[in-house]
């Protein structure tokens, strides 16, 4: 499947495990290999994601890590940098 680049702009990003990252402001190419090389993310959900954002108004997420782009990008999730949703209770 093909799209435009732009059509990713403003496209809402989650994880695998539906924790909502940010959205999508700019998509970085790598010229000489021809491809996408990461997505920059905006508007950060700052509880969700891990480690220290203060100071950070955005996220670089490698394209490799991307498993479908849609209506919404999901990418996989990485264990210590985005944090998982809260376990249900029986």
């Amino acid at each position: 499947m093909r799209t435009q680049i732009t059509e990713m702009f403003g496209l809402r990003v989650y994880t695998d495990r539906a924790v909502f990252i940010g959205n999508v402001d700019d998509v970085v190419l790598d010229v000489d290999q021809k491809k996408i090389d990461a997505l920059a993310v905006g508007e950060l959900n700052p509880p969700e994601i891990g480690g220290e954002v203060k100071g950070y108004t955005g996220l670089q997420i490698p394209f490799r890590i991307v498993k479908s782009v849609g209506d919404i990008v999901i990418v996989r999730h990485i264990p210590g940098l985005f944090k998982s949703p809260p376990a249900k209770e029986d």
